[in-house]
């Protein structure tokens, strides 16, 4: 199943979004991640920090791209479709084309990757409210 970045942002709750990105791999699969050196060098690249900083602004910082779901700590850029070694050495079109892009916490891409909603419920995911990081205020 391919999946897309238009695709998605059409399903309306957290929960939805999460489905459709669920992998349910396992730890070792020889993804893209598994070779250390092409990890390290991809993600160093200028043409990766300029398309993660694209994929941000356009999702708002927000987790899978939903309003009032904002990223509170460090924003990976996940890849909808899991990339392997000939991904970056034939620089595939699933590498660096924003369709199959995608904001996401640590906990969130790790619950994608291993199809693991427990991590989700322990963080409870909240709504952000007006006011919700100025306790002096009003909600």
């Amino acid at each position: 199943m391919i999946r897309y970045y238009s695709e998605l942002i059409q399903l309306p709750t957290f929960k939805e979004r999460f489905e459709y990105l669920k992998l349910s791999g396992s730890v070792g699969k020889a993804t893209f991640g598994y070779d250390r050196y092409l990890n390290q060098n991809f993600y160093k690249s200028h043409e990766w920090k300029r398309l993660r900083d694209e994929i941000i602004v356009r999702d708002n910082g927000c987790e899978m791209g939903l309003e009032d779901y904002e990223i509170r700590g460090r924003i990976l850029i996940h890849h909808m479709n899991p990339i392997v070694d000939d991904d970056i050495i034939n620089v595939s079109e699933y590498l660096m084309n924003p369709e199959y892009l995608v904001c996401v916490s640590h906990d969130l891409h790790n619950a994608i990757h291993y199809g693991n909603d427990d991590i989700l419920r322990a963080k409870n995911f909240q709504p952000r409210r007006p006011n919700d990081t100025c306790p002096w205020k009003e909600n």
